[in-house]
C-alpha cells in the first residue's frame, strides 16, 4: 500500500484556499473546500456536535478529505500521479463524477464506484498507454518493414501481461 495522501491534500488545499461565503457558490459557507453542510454531515457520522465550518481543526480538515474523497476513490491503490488526478477532480466536482470519468477512460463499466475492476483496468490502462507509445516508435523505425511483424507480436504479447499483471 502506497501513501501519497499527505502530498495530493497538500496540493489541492493550495486550490481550496481559507475560508469563504460566497453568495455565488452553490456550496455556501467553506472553509478549505469543506462546505457548511459537510462538515455537518461529517461531525454527526462521529457523534459530535454541530459547528461552524469556520472553526475547523486542520485534523478534521484532513480526516474529511481522508474519508470522503480518498478512500472512497481509493487513493491508496491508484498509479501514483492518477491518485492525486482523480482525488483532486473528487473534491472539486464530487466522488461519483469523478469515477465514473476514470471508469470511462479504463473501460470499465462506469457505476461511480472505484473497486477492483477499476483499479486493475485503470493499472493495464497506464501499461497499455506506454506499450502504444512503444509500438507508435516502432513503426516509426526504418527498420519496421523487415521486423515489424514479429514487433508487433511482441507487443500484442506484452498487452497481455500487462493485462494479466493488472487483474491480479
Amino acid at each position: 500500500m502506497k501513501e501519497n495522501y499527505d502530498a495530493c491534500l497538500k496540493q489541492t488545499l493550495r486550490y481550496e484556499g481559507g475560508k469563504v461565503d460566497n453568495p455565488k457558490d452553490p456550496g455556501g459557507r467553506t472553509a478549505y473546500g469543506v462546505t457548511q453542510n459537510t462538515y455537518n454531515a461529517w461531525r454527526a457520522k462521529h457523534g459530535l456536535s454541530q459547528k461552524d465550518v469556520f472553526q475547523i481543526a486542520d485534523s478534521e480538515v484532513a480526516a474529511i478529505y481522508r474519508q470522503e474523497y480518498w478512500d472512497k476513490i481509493r487513493g491508496d491503490d491508484l498509479p501514483d500521479g492518477l491518485d492525486f488526478a482523480v482525488f483532486d477532480f473528487a473534491v472539486n466536482s464530487g466522488v461519483s463524477r469523478a469515477s465514473k470519468y476514470l471508469q470511462s477512460m479504463v473501460g470499465v463499466t462506469q457505476d461511480g464506484q472505484i473497486g477492483p475492476k477499476t483499479i486493475a483496468a485503470a493499472k493495464a490502462y497506464l501499461g497499455v498507454r506506454l506499450t502504444d507509445m512503444r509500438l507508435g516508435f516502432l513503426k516509426g523505425l526504418p527498420t519496421w518493414a523487415t521486423f515489424g511483424r514479429g514487433w508487433a507480436n511482441r507487443i500484442n504479447d506484452v498487452y497481455a501481461v500487462v493485462r494479466d499483471l493488472c487483474s491480479r
